[in-house]
């Protein structure tokens, strides 16, 4: 991601009394649910990534232009470009959220949330299922940079009850989000990653003071590819997501920057 990115995001008219925002300066603390309610609708929106080399990925920003403050980069392009493209996002203003959801060993999740840090990402995925110890590692090697949200990474949404049966794990799958979503709290996690589906019973249930970022989310009438856990920006929004992750409808869009706009809109409401 060159240079030529700007450094400077204008609010586009989407900014608190008309000031100008720089994606820097929002830390995670800008991103909790408590300061989301009446700020910014952009800081609820994160656009995946989900391409194979940094020129799609720089071309769809480029798109998106200051519609967007925060991005996905997934195994994908990370696997594809690795850190740089990271770091280049990052210098270009942009928020970096992290989603490689590591799942090992205590020691080498926390080395790999270390290095993370240092590039300057300011949300990162770990898997829930990994154990308290592993979340707290995780935690606290994020210290090396204040403010770096660790998202716990619960029942993706791709899986269903009989998919969780088949690998051993009985009850439902809000059950199970609740049980994930306890432990990552209780090990000081600042959020955790699940369906809007499920949302609405972790608020009622665990409260108000953590981030709970939803993918599976697509505008009404737009494919669910490989997703199932499928809802709409404003019904993910209304049943307690604070963020919400959308890829192929914006990224893929004959007007990216179009689309993005028409759900901050569907999210403000």
């Amino acid at each position: 991601m060159p240079a030529a990115l700007p450094n400077r995001i204008p609010n586009g008219g989407l900014g608190r009394q008309g000031e100008d925002l720089r994606a820097d300066d929002l830390g995670s603390d800008d991103l909790r649910q408590s300061d989301l309610v009446n700020g910014d609708p952009r800081q609820r929106l994160i656009v995946a990534l989900d391409v194979s080399t940094a020129a799609a990925a720089r071309k769809i920003v480029a798109a998106v232009g200051d519609s967007a403050l925060t991005y996905k980069v997934g195994m994908q392009l990370y696997t594809a470009e690795g850190p740089q493209v990271v770091r280049d996002l990052v210098a270009s203003g942009r928020q970096v959220f992290l989603d490689l959801k590591y799942h090992d060993i205590p020691n080498t999740v926390g080395a790999a949330v270390a290095e993370a840090a240092k590039l300057g990402v300011s949300m990162l995925t770990v898997h829930a299922s990994g154990s308290g110890k592993m979340l707290r590692a995780a935690v606290d090697a994020a210290q090396a940079r204040p403010g770096l949200m660790i998202l716990a990474v619960t029942v993706l949404t791709s899986l269903d009850a009989g998919d969780l049966e088949k690998v051993g794990i009985s009850g439902s799958v809000e059950e199970s989000v609740l049980r994930l979503a306890t432990i990552a709290l209780a090990n000081g996690s600042q959020g955790v990653v699940t369906s809007a589906r499920e949302a609405s019973r972790l608020r009622s249930e665990l409260g108000h003071d953590f981030a709970i970022v939803t993918p599976g989310v697509r505008p009404a009438g737009t494919s669910v590819a490989d997703q199932v856990r499928v809802v709409t920006p404003a019904e993910a929004i209304a049943s307690g997501a604070s963020h919400i992750v959308v890829g192929r409808p914006i990224t893929e869009a004959a007007d990216p920057a179009a689309e993005a706009r028409a759900i901050l809109g569907q999210i403000s409401r």
